[in-house]
């Protein structure tokens, strides 16, 4: 059977339970049509890049799917009917990836990176008049004043 990935974005106005209950809906339709869904995740509530249908945000869900191309067809039907969905993209891949995805890997490692504050001190160098200043860059040349 095929492979594919989906994702698709459910407007900000609904809450996280509807979009469970969206991608229940959804499931079930791939499963009627002899597909199933191998993987779901929900990236939770993000801004998107420009203004869809008056939403400045909405809620992100993929699915890795297993289906044939009639169960696909019958999904993305679905989507563009629901008026809950404002986009979604669906394509075939050759193998889905293990583990939680790009996304999520992401989500995790924002606790990792460092804070800025004593490290910045390393790094910079108290300039005149306490200004914070590079310390690896050289100073500017004051130019000098003009002799009258």
């Amino acid at each position: 059977m095929p492979l594919y990935e989906n994702i698709f974005i459910a407007r900000q106005d609904i809450s996280g339970a509807q979009v469970d209950a969206l991608a229940d809906a959804f499931t079930q339709l791939l499963t009627d049509n002899a597909g199933e869904v191998k993987k779901r995740e929900y990236w939770g509530l993000r801004n998107l890049s420009y203004r869809m249908r008056k939403n400045r945000k909405g809620h992100y869900v993929l699915l890795n799917i297993a289906a044939p191309p009639a169960a696909i067809a019958e999904l993305e039907r679905t989507m563009r009917i629901n008026e809950d969905v404002i986009r979604y993209l669906t394509i075939r891949v050759d193998a889905h990836e293990d583990g939680p995805s790009v996304v999520m890997q992401s989500r995790g490692s924002r606790d990792d990176r460092q804070r800025r504050g004593s490290s910045d001190r390393d790094r910079y160098g108290e300039g005149r008049d306490g200004a914070i200043e590079r310390a690896d860059r050289p100073e500017r040349a004051v130019p000098e004043a003009a002799e009258a």
